[in-house]
């Protein structure tokens, strides 16, 4: 019989799924900057803005970006403080594993 993943891990895998996802975590990064919208974020990063919606539906799946509509114009944000920690956490660790090669 095949053992299952608790639900904290399986949940864990799926943001790592996303922030394995270069576009996501450049979206992501500009989030952490200030808000933005969708638009904005397709024009920075050089993609269409079909792209940019299907990364961004992800983020609010996986619950780690909100949004706001004034007007007609959705305004993103990264929603949780620790999304900013591990993102800088992983990019220590790739400095780290840069210097030791």
């Amino acid at each position: 019989m095949k053992k299952r993943i608790p639900e904290i891990r399986y949940r864990a895998s799926r943001l790592c799924r996303a922030l394995g996802n270069p576009t996501a975590y450049e979206v992501l990064t500009l989030l952490d900057e200030r808000r933005m919208t969708p638009e904005e974020l397709a024009d920075i990063l050089g993609v269409n803005i079909a792209t940019v919606s299907q990364v961004l539906r992800v983020l609010r799946n996986l619950d780690l970006v909100r949004y706001e509509v004034t007007w007609r114009h959705h305004h993103y944000w990264i929603k949780a403080g620790p999304v900013r920690r591990i993102m800088q956490d992983l990019e220590q660790l790739v400095e780290v594993i840069q210097t030791r090669s």
